[in-house]
């Protein structure tokens, strides 16, 4: 099993340096959130994608994430249609990340790495 966050290549850069990533979401970190927050496959990911990342213009990643040892939770987000995502509690280590690709959200003028 793989999940997947979508973070931004400078704030993976900054995690590679010392080796944990502590952003939950754009502009909210680990610390303000208290986890990170994952989507347990490409479904999920386009639907994020859509809700809040339309208008980022600096250059994102997909991160892939091997879950086992990581605390892990599914989670419900209230709204009209609930529905679980994976939430990272703690630190994610660089170590757990098993693939990253550049990602450009889709109507953004290139070619999405998003898979339906």
């Amino acid at each position: 099993m793989t999940i997947l966050h979508l973070a931004l290549a400078s704030d993976w850069d900054a995690a590679r340096r010392v080796g944990e990533y502590r952003v939950s979401t754009i502009g909210l970190t680990l610390d303000d959130v208290g986890f990170i927050h994952a989507c347990a496959d490409h479904e999920q990911l386009r639907g994020v994608v859509e809700r809040f990342y339309g208008d980022v213009t600096d250059p994102l990643v997909l991160l892939s994430v091997d879950p086992a040892g990581l605390d892990v939770r599914m989670e419900e987000v209230p709204g009209d249609s609930p529905e679980a995502f994976p939430h990272i509690y703690g630190p994610l280590p660089v170590t757990a990340v098993t693939a990253v690709e550049p990602f450009t959200p889709p109507g953004s003028g290139s070619v999405s790495r998003l898979r339906a």
